[in-house]
């Protein structure tokens, strides 16, 4: 009976099964994750900064069906242009006046928002005005914040 003991009939000893969660592929997804994330957050910042002139003023009533037209001019003089949530690249004067015209053409309501940066120059935000008008807007609105309440 010594020569069955070699040949594997004796029961095997069962292991004992694991009881704990093994970790470590989960912290490496975490951090694949947190990473994708700290890397793409930065691009889903929409619109340009423009620091808003302070002033108040009634808020300005707006058709909900229609997508608003606004026209933003930053500190350097770049003129970009917004369409409902949907932002452009740098553009130029005459570049505005005609995506404005085109856009315009097909709408009844002429009215374009102007969000111009506190610090740029008084006739750059006037000649923007001046080219919206001569291209077809009836309405010309100004986007301002409100003043800060001083402690």
């Amino acid at each position: 009976m010594s020569g069955m003991k070699g040949m594997g009939l004796m029961p095997q000893q069962k292991r004992k099964p694991m009881s704990e969660i093994n970790v470590v592929p989960y912290i490496d997804v975490m951090l694949v994750l947190l990473i994708i994330f700290m890397v793409t957050a930065p691009m889903l910042t929409q619109g340009v900064k423009v620091d808003l002139p302070q002033t108040t003023s009634d808020p300005i009533q707006q058709d909900k069906d229609v997508e608003s037209i606004t026209v933003s001019v930053d500190a350097n003089g770049a003129y970009y242009m917004d369409i409902g949530d949907r932002s452009s690249d740098p553009m130029t004067l005459a570049e505005v006046r005609e995506q404005v015209a085109n856009i315009l053409s097909q709408r009844t309501n002429g009215e374009v928002l102007v969000r111009g940066d506190e610090f740029v120059e008084y006739g750059v935000v006037v000649r923007l005005m001046a080219e919206l008008q001569a291209a077809g807007a009836t309405g010309v609105g100004l986007i301002t914040d409100a003043p800060q309440e001083r402690p």
